[in-house]
């Protein structure tokens, strides 16, 4: 009986361990087939955004990536290739049959036969994939090797790439923008009525001089060209048309050159007399239609000792340039208006050069960011009749006055449904020049627009003053000076607790640094009465004041105010959003002012000596027929009083956008900012959300001294005690098992 109970416990642990492992097999082959990920992570990072689920959704033709990444890289790369591993897998989970993705193995040759090792190196040099330095330690020492770590985006006869992936920061979105910028240059190239043209300005004279300047190959400068076209045109649809112009045969030429300012050289008698003196251009013109950018194919360079040195641009740069100017001409990504005229910055830069004195600050970093996903259209108000084709205008630091058309032009647009984000200062520089006999340099006097009137109708107004802030920016003092750290009251820290989260792109933002900007008045009851909606975005610590008119900037003449004066956040930016209340309703549509005839033709004014050039009197004008009534005439042109929903973005500072302010990688908290703002008001915040869930910036909280003291003190005497409580907790238990223990057998004995 014994035995047979044995033997039914040992089957029945046999039939136990089977099914368990039958049902281990059954959810790992589940496991297989069902696919599921739960991301805890607080901004969801390690999920697909909706922008790039939608992405790669709406590809209609396969997307091919070739990805090339060295194997067995030290940290932390090794963790970026695990990364991008489960993106893509996230990728084409969503994407469907589409979608498609492969891992190139270009590990180093180790001295094996590895000819597939070697062919894929060569294939992602062919892409533009060059192997880049990367630290490693071993055994105790930095070492330095090269690895490859780009990925290749193939759609149709269209390559992208990303030629250096580094950290996985904003890898998701370089990635989407990517597929996105693919789709609409196919839609676009396909749609294009004309050709865009090349067209290379080469004087042949130059050819003469070329062995002199070090440029052997400049003579078959026209043949490469022309075969880089072809080439490009095998991924362009056959979109290019090419041309060569010499102006040495054809001296027309030469209003082309000055007009699209290309590179002009002169050269004295060479080699005894053997070359004769002469001039020649050398440049690149891409058109299409009225557009036109150059591209210029020489480089001047000074080199200390050897002078001058002239280096013509390889093929490669030569085709990068062409692809993005063809993209820019022809309008690949959504368009957003940028006011180009009443003194707001060049979005192409300063025509007196990157930091040399007296030029304005650039906004070329603003425009090569927002450049990824939009397409700038230049607004010259003098020039327009309507704007439209574009859903919002950015207006960014006008420094001369609007005329009532002018501001007629913004507010019929708003009235459309637009939207419109607004960089105003209240000051600009003026007045006073640093020398040594005036230290406190340049002062700031107030800046009247006159578009002020036109928010100010809306609900909302600026401040003519500066805000200021105990709460800044630090910079560091030279040693020579002192040393130290000096407070730049005029940039603001903005903190996570000032910043508002209502809206989802802002939530991931935990700071940013404010500059030289004007609180914002909210004009509650105008709103409540026009029916908008004002969201405050950030605002300045508690430790703010103003400084008004007229404002001296140096750091050494600011000082907080004393105890006893008012100190209080200031709003710094807002979104306005309803049915905003035209300014003109009600009003006759203003005339546009016609242009200054003096300005036009400055260089026809009266010479004593040039009579001819004297201007003849003018006819009268022909009187109307009898038999027209032009009161009978009517127009159709109507004030639209009430617009649909539309959105206004203020905020009172255009340095916001500077250069110093925005990093060129487009990752800083201000960039993010920035960028989202623009995403919202061209109603794409899914694209804001994507970019922004993988900020890193997390700081600290700021805590009260008794609140840091309490925490210190816990971390050193707390934990301690909190071991020796626990230790307490354990042996008095074990001692209360004890006597249980004991009175167990003491019963039993009983």
């Amino acid at each position: 009986m014994e035995k047979q109970t044995n033997r039914t416990q040992r089957s029945g642990k046999y039939i136990k361990f089977i099914a368990y492992a039958a049902a281990l097999i059954l959810l790992n082959i589940a496991g297989m087939t069902l696919f599921a990920r739960i991301d805890l992570t607080g901004n969801h990072i390690y999920s697909l955004s909706k922008a790039s689920r939608d992405a790669v959704k709406a590809l209609s033709e396969p997307l091919t990536l070739h990805v090339f990444f060295t194997r067995n890289l030290p940290a932390p790369h090794n963790s970026t290739e695990r990364y991008l591993h489960d993106l893509l897998a996230e990728y084409a989970v969503s994407a469907g049959k589409n979608f498609n993705y492969r891992f190139y193995d270009v590990s180093p040759d180790d001295g094996a036969p590895q000819s597939a090792k070697i062919d894929n190196q060569k294939l992602a040099e062919s892409y533009g994939v060059q192997p880049v330095q990367i630290q490693a330690v071993e055994n105790d020492e930095v070492k330095f090797q090269k690895a490859y770590m780009g990925l290749v985006l193939i759609h149709g006869d269209l390559v992208e790439r990303i030629p250096a992936i580094t950290s996985t920061d904003g890898l998701e979105y370089q990635i989407t923008t990517a597929i996105q910028k693919l789709t609409n240059k196919v839609s676009v190239l396909l749609g294009l009525k004309d050709n865009v043209q090349v067209k290379l300005y080469k004087s042949s004279s130059i050819d003469a001089i070329a062995p002199y300047m070090g440029l052997k190959t400049l003579p078959q400068l026209n043949a490469d060209i022309e075969s880089l076209v072809k080439k490009l045109n095998s991924q362009l649809y056959g979109k290019l048309s090419y041309a060569f112009m010499d102006p040495t045969v054809d001296p027309k030429l030469e209003s082309d050159i000055a007009a699209n300012q290309i590179m002009t050289l002169k050269w004295p008698e060479l080699s005894n007399g053997k070359i004769p003196a002469g001039q020649g251009a050398i440049g690149m013109v891409v058109q299409y239609g009225t557009k036109t950018v150059t591209i210029p194919l020489l480089q001047v360079i000074q080199i200390p000792i050897l002078g001058t040195q002239y280096q013509l641009a390889d093929m490669n740069t030569i085709e990068e340039a062409m692809n993005k100017q063809v993209e820019t001409l022809i309008g690949i990504n959504e368009t957003v208006g940028y006011l180009a005229d009443h003194g707001t910055p060049n979005l192409y830069g300063s025509p007196m050069g990157r930091g040399q004195q007296g030029a304005p600050q650039d906004v070329e970093t603003f425009r090569s960011l927002v450049s990824k996903t939009y397409s700038f259209k230049d607004i010259q108000l003098k020039d327009q009749t309507t704007l439209d084709g574009f859903n919002c205008l950015v207006i960014a630091g006008p420094t001369t006055p609007f005329s009532d058309y002018d501001l007629f032009q913004i507010d019929q647009y708003l009235m459309k449904g637009k939207n419109l984000a607004i960089f105003l200062d209240a000051f600009k520089e003026g007045g006073g020049q640093q020398n040594m006999f005036n230290a406190q340099g340049p002062q700031q006097v107030p800046l009247n627009t006159g578009l002020d009137k036109l928010l100010e109708h809306y609900g909302i107004s600026i401040k003519p003053v500066m805000v200021m802030d105990e709460n800044s920016f630090k910079q560091q003092v030279p040693q020579q000076y002192g040393g130290g750290e000096r407070n730049i009251y005029f940039a603001p820290l903005i903190k996570n607790e000032q910043i508002n989260k209502d809206y989802p792109f802002m939530k991931p933002i935990k700071g940013l640094v404010a500059y030289k900007m004007s609180p914002l008045l909210a004009n509650s009851e105008k709103l409540t009465q026009n029916g908008i909606k004002a969201n405050l975005l950030f605002s300045s610590s508690a430790r703010s004041w103003e400084m008004k008119a007229p404002l001296n900037l140096n750091p050494l003449f600011i000082q907080p105010p004393a105890a006893n004066e008012k100190m209080a956040p200031e709003p710094l930016a807002y979104i306005l959003e309803g049915e905003f209340p035209s300014y003109f309703a009600g009003k006759p549509i203003p005339e546009k002012p016609q242009p200054d005839k003096s300005q036009t033709n400055p260089d026809e004014s009266e010479d004593p000596e040039t009579p001819e050039k004297k201007p003849t009197p003018e006819a009268p004008p022909a009187a109307p027929a009898a038999s027209a009534d032009l009161s009978k005439i009517e127009g159709d042109a109507k004030v639209i009083s009430k617009g649909k929903p539309g959105k206004i973005f203020l905020m009172a500072s255009s340095e916001m956008l500077k250069d110093n302010i925005l990093d060129e990688a487009g990752r800083s908290p201000n960039a993010v900012f920035i960028l989202n703002v623009l995403d919202y008001l061209n109603n794409h915040q899914d694209i804001a959300m994507m970019r922004s869930k993988e900020q890193r910036f997390n700081p600290l909280a700021d805590l009260s001294p008794m609140a840091k003291a309490g925490i210190k003190s816990l971390n050193i005497a707390g934990l301690p005690v909190l071991v020796v409580l626990a230790g307490l907790a354990v042996w008095l238990r074990r001692k209360s098992r004890r006597r249980q223990i004991q009175l167990l057998f003491q019963k039993q004995e009983g």
